[in-house]
């Protein structure tokens, strides 16, 4: 039972949709005022199903997201690990232009592509929505 409410806490900030080879994660708005201290156990409970059974390719959706820190770029590397050893791709979707600007400082633009939409972001890996 305890195991199913931490999945419902982590479900609190963290949405996985699958389109096919396709896993778009979702993350709410709410991550943004979540401690890092808590942000590791929600992201490695979206990221352990993910890693039991690995999808072609990973798309994070931010169009809830105003803005992150060093442990959401921590997150976004561990979803890009998944995929990478494989050649599969990750793609994110709903920057905003303030979270474009830290993509750039970090130089994480030149990693991952960037999308305006999910659909788009979907759509460019041969999925559809």
């Amino acid at each position: 039972m305890a195991q199913e409410q931490e999945l419902d806490w982590s479900e609190e900030f963290f949405q996985v949709r699958r389109h096919g080879d396709v896993a778009v994660i979702v993350p709410s708005a709410q991550v943004e005022h979540l401690a890092e201290t808590l942000l590791e156990p929600a992201a490695q409970m979206v990221l352990e199903p993910l890693r039991r059974d690995p999808p072609g390719h990973i798309v994070v959706d931010l169009s809830d997201v105003s803005y992150f820190g060093s442990s959401f770029i921590t997150f976004l590397l561990r979803c890009y690990e998944i995929v990478k050893p494989r050649g599969s791709e990750m793609v994110l979707a709903g920057v905003n232009p303030r979270i474009r600007e830290l993509l750039q400082t970090t130089a994480l633009d030149m990693l991952w592509a960037i999308y305006a939409t999910p659909e788009e972001a979907v759509a460019s890996l041969g999925g559809s929505y």
